[in-house]
């Protein structure tokens, strides 16, 4: 029942993508950013790119 939800409901906005790619890039642990390379301040960055996917 729920694919047909997903199926069925409107495309999130730009503004509701770019809080989810915050609140993923926010979950990470130092560990992670650490292995990938990224600090803090590029996350409003990332998270932009993110959204626009």
């Amino acid at each position: 029942m729920s694919y047909f939800g997903k199926l069925f409901q409107r495309p999130a906005g730009d503004s509701h993508r770019y809080r989810e790619a915050m609140s993923f890039l926010n979950r990470m642990s130092a560990a992670d950013r650490a292995d990938i390379g990224i600090k803090p301040a590029d996350f409003p960055g990332m998270a932009r790119r993110m959204a626009k996917n």
